[in-house]
């Protein structure tokens, strides 16, 4: 009775713990926390404090100016449940501009709703050449 006590106690550790670390984050997509962005402080803080706040980015981008960590959280987007209401919205999209200009002066494609997961945050961090502290962020909610 007790080596299966045991093992139910294994099993359910290996279950929680992922959660308890923060995993649940990754699995809805939630990883930026906008208080722990307010803590963000350039030119001081590093990139091990950025680690403990949002996790492994989903994009590292290495540069001669130092890394780039890069951050997207995501929200359902909302179904359409006809034809005849998505025609609106198409009609809509195509009237107004499809694409927008970044800080970076770099032409992107509006993100378009539909069913599944859109953008709903980004963050952008930019260390110094050493790769340890923080030089910049930006940080959009969609």
């Amino acid at each position: 009775m007790s080596k299966t006590i045991k093992a139910l106690a294994w099993f359910l550790a290996v279950l929680v713990l992922p959660l308890l670390l923060g995993a649940w984050r990754d699995i809805t997509g939630d990883t930026i926390n906008p208080r722990h962005v307010e803590r963000l402080k350039d030119g001081v803080t590093t990139k091990h404090e950025v680690l403990l706040y949002f996790g492994q980015p989903q994009e590292v981008e290495r540069t001669p100016e130092g890394p780039i960590f890069k951050y997207t959280s995501y929200k359902d987007a909302p179904a359409t449940t006809s034809s005849a209401e998505r025609k609106p919205e198409v009609e809509s999209q195509h009237q107004s501009s499809q694409f927008f200009m970044d800080e970076e002066k770099k032409v992107k494609k509006v993100p378009v709703k539909k069913q599944g997961k859109i953008p709903k945050s980004t963050l952008i961090i930019r260390f110094k050449p050493d790769g340890e502290t923080m030089l910049s962020h930006e940080y959009r909610e969609f």
